[in-house]
Protein backbone atom coordinates (compact mmCIF):
# COMPACT_ATOMS: atom_id res chain seq x y z
CA UNK A 1 0.00 0.00 0.00
CA UNK A 2 1.22 3.50 -0.81
CA UNK A 3 1.30 5.76 2.22
CA UNK A 4 1.09 9.54 2.02
CA UNK A 5 4.12 11.44 3.28
CA UNK A 6 4.25 12.07 7.02
CA UNK A 7 2.21 15.19 7.74
CA UNK A 8 4.15 16.18 10.87
CA UNK A 9 7.48 15.99 9.05
CA UNK A 10 6.12 17.82 5.99
CA UNK A 11 5.08 20.89 8.00
CA UNK A 12 8.52 21.16 9.55
CA UNK A 13 10.39 20.45 6.32
CA UNK A 14 8.59 23.26 4.49
CA UNK A 15 9.26 25.73 7.30
CA UNK A 16 12.94 24.84 7.70
CA UNK A 17 13.46 24.86 3.93
CA UNK A 18 12.05 28.41 3.92
CA UNK A 19 14.74 29.36 6.47
CA UNK A 20 17.60 27.57 4.68
CA UNK A 21 20.13 28.96 2.21
CA UNK A 22 19.36 28.35 -1.44
CA UNK A 23 16.80 25.91 -2.78
CA UNK A 24 15.61 22.77 -1.02
CA UNK A 25 13.88 19.81 -2.65
CA UNK A 26 11.21 17.95 -0.71
CA UNK A 27 9.63 14.80 -2.17
CA UNK A 28 6.61 12.74 -1.17
CA UNK A 29 4.87 15.85 0.14
CA UNK A 30 1.38 14.75 1.19
CA UNK A 31 -1.51 16.37 -0.64
CA UNK A 32 -3.37 17.00 2.61
CA UNK A 33 -5.29 20.15 3.41
CA UNK A 34 -3.24 20.68 6.59
CA UNK A 35 0.09 20.71 4.74
CA UNK A 36 -1.42 22.96 2.06
CA UNK A 37 -2.22 25.44 4.84
CA UNK A 38 1.46 25.62 5.85
CA UNK A 39 2.57 25.92 2.23
CA UNK A 40 0.12 28.75 1.52
CA UNK A 41 1.11 30.62 4.70
CA UNK A 42 4.83 30.51 3.82
CA UNK A 43 4.13 31.76 0.29
CA UNK A 44 2.06 34.64 1.70
CA UNK A 45 5.09 35.61 3.80
CA UNK A 46 7.48 35.65 0.86
CA UNK A 47 8.76 32.09 0.39
CA UNK A 48 8.87 30.71 -3.16
CA UNK A 49 7.45 27.19 -3.40
CA UNK A 50 7.01 25.53 -6.79
CA UNK A 51 5.67 22.07 -7.61
CA UNK A 52 7.22 20.45 -10.69
CA UNK A 53 5.32 17.29 -9.71
CA UNK A 54 2.27 16.78 -7.50
CA UNK A 55 4.24 15.46 -4.52
CA UNK A 56 7.46 17.48 -4.98
CA UNK A 57 8.12 20.94 -3.54
CA UNK A 58 11.06 23.17 -4.50
CA UNK A 59 11.43 25.71 -1.69
CA UNK A 60 13.45 28.94 -1.60
CA UNK A 61 13.20 31.19 1.43
CA UNK A 62 12.61 34.92 1.12
CA UNK A 63 15.51 37.36 1.29
CA UNK A 64 13.31 39.28 3.72
CA UNK A 65 10.14 38.03 5.39
CA UNK A 66 7.26 40.37 4.61
CA UNK A 67 3.96 40.92 6.42
CA UNK A 68 1.09 39.11 4.69
CA UNK A 69 -1.35 41.44 2.95
CA UNK A 70 -4.33 39.54 4.37
CA UNK A 71 -5.00 37.44 7.48
CA UNK A 72 -3.30 34.05 7.19
CA UNK A 73 -5.89 31.28 7.19
CA UNK A 74 -4.43 28.13 8.78
CA UNK A 75 -7.53 26.10 7.90
CA UNK A 76 -7.94 23.14 10.24
CA UNK A 77 -4.24 22.78 11.03
CA UNK A 78 -3.16 23.21 14.64
CA UNK A 79 0.42 22.42 13.63
CA UNK A 80 0.40 25.22 11.07
CA UNK A 81 -0.88 27.91 13.40
CA UNK A 82 1.28 26.99 16.41
CA UNK A 83 4.54 26.54 14.51
CA UNK A 84 3.86 29.66 12.46
CA UNK A 85 3.26 31.66 15.63
CA UNK A 86 6.68 30.71 16.95
CA UNK A 87 8.36 31.38 13.60
CA UNK A 88 6.83 34.85 13.21
CA UNK A 89 7.51 35.87 16.82
CA UNK A 90 11.16 34.97 16.33
CA UNK A 91 11.37 36.83 13.04
CA UNK A 92 9.48 39.84 14.45
CA UNK A 93 7.13 39.75 11.45
CA UNK A 94 3.59 41.05 12.04
CA UNK A 95 0.61 38.94 10.99
CA UNK A 96 -2.97 38.04 11.85
CA UNK A 97 -3.52 34.29 12.15
CA UNK A 98 -6.90 32.61 11.98
CA UNK A 99 -8.47 29.31 10.92
CA UNK A 100 -11.70 27.45 10.34
CA UNK A 101 -14.39 27.10 12.99
CA UNK A 102 -12.82 23.96 14.47
CA UNK A 103 -9.36 25.53 14.75
CA UNK A 104 -10.80 28.73 16.26
CA UNK A 105 -12.16 26.58 19.10
CA UNK A 106 -8.78 25.05 19.97
CA UNK A 107 -6.66 26.49 22.82
CA UNK A 108 -3.79 28.87 22.03
CA UNK A 109 -2.63 29.94 25.52
CA UNK A 110 -0.29 26.97 25.74
CA UNK A 111 1.86 28.45 22.97
CA UNK A 112 1.04 32.14 23.39
CA UNK A 113 2.06 32.38 27.07
CA UNK A 114 5.65 31.11 26.72
CA UNK A 115 6.16 33.18 23.57
CA UNK A 116 4.92 36.26 25.41
CA UNK A 117 7.34 35.50 28.23
CA UNK A 118 10.13 35.61 25.63
CA UNK A 119 8.97 39.09 24.64
CA UNK A 120 6.65 38.18 21.78
CA UNK A 121 3.93 40.74 21.17
CA UNK A 122 0.78 38.65 20.74
CA UNK A 123 -2.81 39.66 21.42
CA UNK A 124 -6.13 37.90 21.02
CA UNK A 125 -8.25 39.69 18.43
CA UNK A 126 -11.57 38.36 19.78
CA UNK A 127 -11.84 35.69 22.50
CA UNK A 128 -9.17 34.84 25.06
CA UNK A 129 -7.21 31.63 24.33
CA UNK A 130 -8.70 31.41 20.84
CA UNK A 131 -7.91 32.48 17.30
CA UNK A 132 -7.65 34.91 15.65
CA UNK A 133 -4.44 36.32 17.10
CA UNK A 134 -2.45 39.43 16.19
CA UNK A 135 1.35 39.30 16.09
CA UNK A 136 3.03 42.69 16.24
CA UNK A 137 6.47 43.60 14.93
CA UNK A 138 9.22 44.14 17.48
CA UNK A 139 10.25 47.76 17.58
CA UNK A 140 13.56 47.30 19.40
CA UNK A 141 15.77 44.54 20.76
CA UNK A 142 15.44 40.79 20.53
CA UNK A 143 13.62 38.11 22.48
CA UNK A 144 14.62 36.89 25.92
CA UNK A 145 16.25 33.58 26.79
CA UNK A 146 13.59 31.02 27.71
CA UNK A 147 13.63 28.21 30.27
CA UNK A 148 10.24 26.53 29.92
CA UNK A 149 8.72 23.57 31.74
CA UNK A 150 5.52 22.39 30.08
CA UNK A 151 2.63 20.88 32.02
CA UNK A 152 1.87 18.49 29.16
CA UNK A 153 4.14 17.01 26.51
CA UNK A 154 3.38 18.91 23.29
CA UNK A 155 5.47 18.70 20.14
CA UNK A 156 3.64 21.69 18.68
CA UNK A 157 4.45 23.97 21.61
CA UNK A 158 8.02 22.72 21.82
CA UNK A 159 8.55 23.27 18.09
CA UNK A 160 7.06 26.76 18.22
CA UNK A 161 9.48 27.77 20.98
CA UNK A 162 12.44 26.26 19.14
CA UNK A 163 11.54 28.12 15.95
CA UNK A 164 11.23 31.38 17.88
CA UNK A 165 14.65 30.86 19.45
CA UNK A 166 16.22 29.75 16.16
CA UNK A 167 15.02 32.77 14.17
CA UNK A 168 15.72 35.29 16.96
CA UNK A 169 19.14 33.84 17.82
CA UNK A 170 18.07 33.16 21.41
CA UNK A 171 18.80 30.19 23.67
CA UNK A 172 15.74 28.10 24.49
CA UNK A 173 15.38 25.19 26.91
CA UNK A 174 12.17 23.15 27.05
CA UNK A 175 11.43 20.42 29.59
CA UNK A 176 8.38 18.17 29.24
CA UNK A 177 6.78 15.64 31.59
CA UNK A 178 6.81 13.03 28.82
CA UNK A 179 8.49 12.35 25.50
CA UNK A 180 6.68 14.07 22.63
CA UNK A 181 7.44 13.89 18.91
CA UNK A 182 10.98 15.02 18.19
CA UNK A 183 10.89 15.66 14.43
CA UNK A 184 11.92 19.31 14.79
CA UNK A 185 14.93 18.46 16.95
CA UNK A 186 16.11 15.69 14.63
CA UNK A 187 15.88 17.85 11.54
CA UNK A 188 17.62 20.81 13.19
CA UNK A 189 20.42 18.62 14.50
CA UNK A 190 20.99 17.09 11.07
CA UNK A 191 21.07 20.55 9.49
CA UNK A 192 23.81 21.63 11.88
CA UNK A 193 21.83 23.68 14.41
CA UNK A 194 23.34 23.82 17.95
CA UNK A 195 20.75 21.64 19.68
CA UNK A 196 20.77 18.94 22.36
CA UNK A 197 17.81 16.71 23.18
CA UNK A 198 16.86 13.45 24.81
CA UNK A 199 14.87 11.70 27.56
CA UNK A 200 15.36 12.36 31.27
CA UNK A 201 15.60 9.82 34.09
CA UNK A 202 12.20 10.88 35.46
CA UNK A 203 10.44 9.87 32.24
CA UNK A 204 10.35 13.39 30.87
CA UNK A 205 12.40 14.96 28.10
CA UNK A 206 14.61 18.01 27.58
CA UNK A 207 15.69 19.98 24.52
CA UNK A 208 18.22 22.83 24.53
CA UNK A 209 18.89 25.20 21.64
CA UNK A 210 22.26 26.74 22.48
CA UNK A 211 23.04 30.28 21.25
CA UNK A 212 21.89 29.83 17.64
CA UNK A 213 23.56 32.18 15.15
CA UNK A 214 21.66 35.12 13.76
CA UNK A 215 20.69 35.32 11.01
CA UNK A 216 19.72 31.66 10.75
CA UNK A 217 22.32 29.46 9.08
CA UNK A 218 20.80 26.26 7.73
CA UNK A 219 21.92 24.61 4.49
CA UNK A 220 19.48 23.80 1.72
CA UNK A 221 18.58 20.12 1.72
CA UNK A 222 16.90 17.28 -0.10
CA UNK A 223 14.39 15.08 1.69
CA UNK A 224 12.02 12.31 0.67
CA UNK A 225 9.40 12.42 3.41
CA UNK A 226 8.78 9.00 4.99
CA UNK A 227 5.36 7.41 4.82
CA UNK A 228 3.04 8.64 7.55
CA UNK A 229 2.99 6.12 10.39
CA UNK A 230 -0.23 7.62 11.77
CA UNK A 231 -1.96 6.97 8.44
CA UNK A 232 -0.44 3.48 8.46
CA UNK A 233 -2.22 2.74 11.75
CA UNK A 234 -5.65 2.91 10.08
CA UNK A 235 -4.62 0.63 7.23
CA UNK A 236 -3.03 -1.86 9.62
CA UNK A 237 -6.19 -1.88 11.73
CA UNK A 238 -8.34 -2.52 8.66
CA UNK A 239 -6.07 -5.43 7.72
CA UNK A 240 -6.32 -6.89 11.22
CA UNK A 241 -10.12 -6.73 11.19
CA UNK A 242 -10.17 -8.33 7.73
CA UNK A 243 -7.79 -11.09 8.84
CA UNK A 244 -5.13 -10.02 6.33
CA UNK A 245 -1.39 -9.53 6.64
CA UNK A 246 -0.09 -6.02 5.95
CA UNK A 247 3.34 -5.01 4.59
CA UNK A 248 4.35 -1.34 4.41
CA UNK A 249 7.54 0.05 2.84
CA UNK A 250 9.23 3.41 3.35
CA UNK A 251 7.35 4.25 6.54
CA UNK A 252 8.66 6.53 9.28
CA UNK A 253 9.69 4.57 12.37
CA UNK A 254 10.49 7.38 14.79
CA UNK A 255 10.11 5.84 18.25
CA UNK A 256 8.11 8.85 19.45
CA UNK A 257 5.42 7.84 16.93
CA UNK A 258 5.24 4.04 17.05
CA UNK A 259 3.66 3.43 20.45
CA UNK A 260 0.55 1.96 18.81
CA UNK A 261 2.61 -0.95 17.47
CA UNK A 262 3.40 -1.96 21.04
CA UNK A 263 -0.31 -1.91 21.85
CA UNK A 264 -1.03 -4.13 18.83
CA UNK A 265 1.52 -6.64 20.11
CA UNK A 266 -0.19 -6.65 23.50
CA UNK A 267 -3.48 -7.33 21.70
CA UNK A 268 -1.99 -10.42 20.08
CA UNK A 269 -0.98 -9.21 16.61
CA UNK A 270 2.37 -10.32 15.20
CA UNK A 271 4.16 -7.03 14.47
CA UNK A 272 7.66 -6.56 13.09
CA UNK A 273 9.36 -3.31 12.13
CA UNK A 274 12.78 -2.91 10.56
CA UNK A 275 14.76 0.32 10.13
CA UNK A 276 16.56 0.36 6.77
CA UNK A 277 17.80 3.97 6.51
CA UNK A 278 17.63 7.44 8.03
CA UNK A 279 16.51 10.66 6.35
CA UNK A 280 17.49 13.89 8.10
CA UNK A 281 17.70 11.89 11.30
CA UNK A 282 14.36 10.11 10.81
CA UNK A 283 14.48 6.28 10.84
CA UNK A 284 12.67 4.78 7.86
CA UNK A 285 11.87 1.18 7.06
CA UNK A 286 9.20 -1.51 6.89
CA UNK A 287 6.29 -2.68 9.01
CA UNK A 288 4.85 -6.19 8.77
CA UNK A 289 1.71 -7.17 10.65
CA UNK A 290 0.11 -10.61 10.70
CA UNK A 291 -3.43 -10.86 12.01
CA UNK A 292 -4.25 -12.90 15.07
CA UNK A 293 -6.98 -13.18 17.67
CA UNK A 294 -7.22 -9.69 19.17
CA UNK A 295 -7.44 -9.33 22.94
CA UNK A 296 -8.08 -6.33 25.15
CA UNK A 297 -5.44 -3.80 26.18
CA UNK A 298 -4.68 -0.99 28.59
CA UNK A 299 -3.03 2.31 27.71
CA UNK A 300 -1.48 4.30 30.57
CA UNK A 301 -0.88 8.06 30.66
CA UNK A 302 2.87 7.84 30.02
CA UNK A 303 2.24 6.06 26.70
CA UNK A 304 -0.20 8.62 25.32
CA UNK A 305 2.25 11.13 23.75
CA UNK A 306 3.67 8.32 21.57
CA UNK A 307 0.26 7.25 20.22
CA UNK A 308 -2.08 10.18 20.75
CA UNK A 309 -3.26 10.29 17.11
CA UNK A 310 -3.83 6.54 17.04
CA UNK A 311 -6.17 6.35 20.04
CA UNK A 312 -9.31 6.66 17.85
CA UNK A 313 -8.35 3.63 15.75
CA UNK A 314 -7.23 1.66 18.81
CA UNK A 315 -10.60 2.43 20.38
CA UNK A 316 -12.49 0.92 17.45
CA UNK A 317 -10.20 -2.11 17.51
CA UNK A 318 -11.10 -2.48 21.17
CA UNK A 319 -14.76 -2.71 20.11
CA UNK A 320 -13.93 -5.93 18.18
CA UNK A 321 -11.36 -7.34 20.62
CA UNK A 322 -12.04 -9.98 23.28
CA UNK A 323 -12.40 -8.46 26.73
CA UNK A 324 -12.50 -5.00 28.27
CA UNK A 325 -9.97 -2.38 27.13
CA UNK A 326 -9.04 0.71 29.13
CA UNK A 327 -7.47 3.99 28.02
CA UNK A 328 -6.18 6.35 30.72
CA UNK A 329 -4.44 9.73 30.75
CA UNK A 330 -5.77 10.81 27.35
CA UNK A 331 -7.43 14.09 28.34
CA UNK A 332 -5.44 15.86 25.62
CA UNK A 333 -7.83 14.30 23.09
CA UNK A 334 -10.50 16.73 24.24
CA UNK A 335 -8.52 19.55 22.59
CA UNK A 336 -8.13 18.09 19.12
CA UNK A 337 -10.19 18.78 15.98
CA UNK A 338 -13.09 17.57 18.10
CA UNK A 339 -13.45 16.31 21.65
CA UNK A 340 -12.28 12.90 20.53
CA UNK A 341 -13.02 11.12 23.80
CA UNK A 342 -16.62 12.30 23.68
CA UNK A 343 -16.92 11.57 19.96
CA UNK A 344 -15.62 8.03 20.41
CA UNK A 345 -17.85 7.32 23.41
CA UNK A 346 -21.01 8.71 21.81
CA UNK A 347 -20.53 7.03 18.45
CA UNK A 348 -19.50 3.67 19.87
CA UNK A 349 -22.59 3.79 22.08
CA UNK A 350 -24.85 4.62 19.13
CA UNK A 351 -23.49 1.59 17.27
CA UNK A 352 -24.21 -0.73 20.19
CA UNK A 353 -20.77 -0.94 21.80
CA UNK A 354 -20.53 -0.77 25.60
CA UNK A 355 -18.29 2.24 26.20
CA UNK A 356 -17.83 4.26 29.37
CA UNK A 357 -16.41 7.76 29.00
CA UNK A 358 -14.11 8.89 31.79
CA UNK A 359 -12.59 12.34 32.41
CA UNK A 360 -9.35 11.34 30.72
CA UNK A 361 -10.13 8.08 29.01
CA UNK A 362 -12.47 5.30 27.91
CA UNK A 363 -13.45 1.80 28.98
CA UNK A 364 -14.60 -0.30 26.02
CA UNK A 365 -16.17 -3.75 26.07
CA UNK A 366 -15.32 -5.73 22.94
CA UNK A 367 -17.78 -8.03 21.21
CA UNK A 368 -18.43 -9.85 17.92
CA UNK A 369 -22.05 -8.80 17.57
CA UNK A 370 -23.23 -6.87 14.54
CA UNK A 371 -22.77 -3.11 14.72
CA UNK A 372 -24.77 -0.67 12.64
CA UNK A 373 -25.67 2.98 12.52
CA UNK A 374 -24.51 6.41 11.38
CA UNK A 375 -21.43 8.04 12.87
CA UNK A 376 -21.29 11.80 13.44
CA UNK A 377 -17.68 12.84 12.92
CA UNK A 378 -17.94 16.52 13.82
CA UNK A 379 -15.64 17.10 10.85
CA UNK A 380 -12.78 15.25 12.56
CA UNK A 381 -10.68 13.28 10.06
CA UNK A 382 -9.39 10.72 12.57
CA UNK A 383 -12.88 9.98 13.88
CA UNK A 384 -14.04 9.47 10.28
CA UNK A 385 -11.16 7.13 9.43
CA UNK A 386 -11.47 5.16 12.67
CA UNK A 387 -15.15 4.41 12.12
CA UNK A 388 -14.51 3.76 8.45
CA UNK A 389 -12.13 1.02 9.59
CA UNK A 390 -14.73 -0.35 12.01
CA UNK A 391 -17.35 -0.26 9.26
CA UNK A 392 -15.14 -2.44 7.09
CA UNK A 393 -15.22 -5.28 9.65
CA UNK A 394 -17.40 -8.31 9.14
CA UNK A 395 -20.87 -7.87 10.61
CA UNK A 396 -20.71 -4.05 10.65
CA UNK A 397 -22.83 -1.67 8.60
CA UNK A 398 -21.68 1.82 9.50
CA UNK A 399 -22.23 5.09 7.64
CA UNK A 400 -19.84 8.02 8.18
CA UNK A 401 -21.62 11.35 7.87
CA UNK A 402 -18.66 13.35 6.52
CA UNK A 403 -16.25 11.27 4.47
CA UNK A 404 -14.64 14.31 2.84
CA UNK A 405 -13.05 15.50 6.10
CA UNK A 406 -10.28 12.88 5.71
CA UNK A 407 -8.72 15.20 3.09
CA UNK A 408 -7.17 17.04 6.03
CA UNK A 409 -4.60 14.24 6.38
CA UNK A 410 -5.25 11.31 4.02
CA UNK A 411 -7.11 12.20 0.79
CA UNK A 412 -6.85 8.67 -0.67
CA UNK A 413 -8.02 6.86 2.45
CA UNK A 414 -11.38 5.55 1.25
CA UNK A 415 -9.94 4.14 -1.97
CA UNK A 416 -7.20 2.25 -0.15
CA UNK A 417 -9.64 1.01 2.50
CA UNK A 418 -11.79 -0.47 -0.27
CA UNK A 419 -8.74 -2.22 -1.71
CA UNK A 420 -7.88 -3.76 1.66
CA UNK A 421 -11.37 -5.06 2.36
CA UNK A 422 -12.42 -6.13 -1.14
Amino acid sequence: MQLPGDKSIAHRALILASLADGQSTIRNVPGSADVDSTRSALVALGAVISNPEDDVALVTGPSAWTPALNPIDCGNSGTTVRLLTGLLVGLGTPARLTGDRSLRNRPMDRVVYPLQSMGGRITYAEDRDRLPIELEARTTGSLRVLRYRGRVASAQVKSALLLAGLTAGIEVEVREPGVSRDHTERMLANLGAPIEFGPLDDGGARVLLVDPPTPVRLPGFELTIPGDVSSAAFLIAAGLLAGKSVHLDGVGLNETRTGFLKVLRRMGANVREQVLETRLGEPVGTIDVVAGRLGSFEIEAEEVPRLVDEIPVLAVLAARAHGRSRIWGAGELRNKESDRLAALAVNLGLLGVECEERRDGLIIEGSERSLSGTVRTGGDHRIAMAFGVLGSASGCEIEVDDKDCVKVSFPGFWTILDEITS
